[in-house]
């Protein structure tokens, strides 16, 4: 497995080892002990799975605020999506800043967005199937989201005119939002 560091502190993009043959292939997707030797240890307590079936959809961008702050794991495994990732973590030298990164069912590459970041995707292909492990379940009252074309962040969306939900399409810019993360320099991530 490669961990790579993203250029966010705590974002890290991981690259499985895959094993192929003629019959198809085989990867770990989540090895508690393998992620913890690359400096992973969050504890995930569940698995969610969404279908985008159009070109386009935009999911996001969402985060939860404390005490039920959520990291997630993310991967494809049908389809592709541009995933993108904005620093929420106030002080951090990287507060409203974002990174993207195409995951896909061929590359299966995954993504590890830490707790105080806001995440989001659009799909890039039909029938896009994302799965991820959080490591905290979910608060409807805790439950936020930012604007995807925020004009402070100028995140570049592959969709000019994305697919949204009608929770997406009312969410604030970030310069309006309700944000409770800290950034700690010493630990390198928020509390």
């Amino acid at each position: 497995m490669k961990v790579t560091q993203g250029r966010l502190n705590g974002v890290k993009l991981i690259e499985p080892d895959v094993y192929g043959d003629h019959r198809g292939f085989f990867m770990e997707s989540y090895n508690r002990e393998t992620f913890r030797a690359n400096g992973i240890s969050n504890e995930f307590i569940q698995d969610n799975h969404s279908l985008s079936a159009p070109v386009g959809v935009l999911r996001g961008l969402h985060y939860q605020l404390n005490p039920y702050a959520q990291a997630k794991l993310v991967r494809v495994t049908s389809g592709r999506i541009w995933d993108v990732v904005v620093d929420l973590r106030r002080g951090s030298p990287t507060y409203g800043q974002w990174e993207s990164y195409e995951l896909s069912a061929q590359n299966k590459k995954q993504l590890l967005v830490p707790q105080g970041f806001a995440h989001g995707f659009c799909t890039l292909e039909p029938n896009t199937e994302v799965q991820y492990k959080v490591d905290s379940l979910y608060s409807r009252e805790h439950d936020r989201g930012l604007i995807w074309n925020d004009p402070a962040l100028t995140i570049s969306w592959p969709v000019k005119q994305p697919i949204l939900s009608e929770k997406d399409e009312k969410h604030p810019t970030m310069a309006q939002a309700e944000i409770n993360f800290v950034y700690h320099e010493s630990e390198g991530e928020e509390d």
